[in-house]
């Protein structure tokens, strides 16, 4: 798919920079650098929505396991 972009001019001078250092054409570098930041803000949503379920629940950890891991871990390194 062709489109056109504005980028600032210090932004596009660093992106010339590195496509010529990875040896990769501006549309491989691009096109890769947006795919990274769509996969880094894909679950940002999802984060979101958990949050917003899991705020009612009680997080406190149950008082009998609490005492049974707290046994079984007692001699052990961290």
């Amino acid at each position: 798919m062709k489109t056109a972009v504005s980028v600032p001019d210090p932004v596009f001078r660093e992106a010339e920079k590195l496509k010529k250092k990875l040896r990769v054409s501006r549309s491989q570098l691009y096109s890769r650098a947006v795919e990274s930041y769509v996969k880094a803000h894909l679950h940002s949503d999802v984060t979101r929505r958990w949050n917003e379920v899991l705020k009612d629940v009680d997080s406190r950890p149950d008082p009998v396991l609490a005492r049974l891991q707290s046994k079984v871990f007692r001699g052990e390194k961290w």
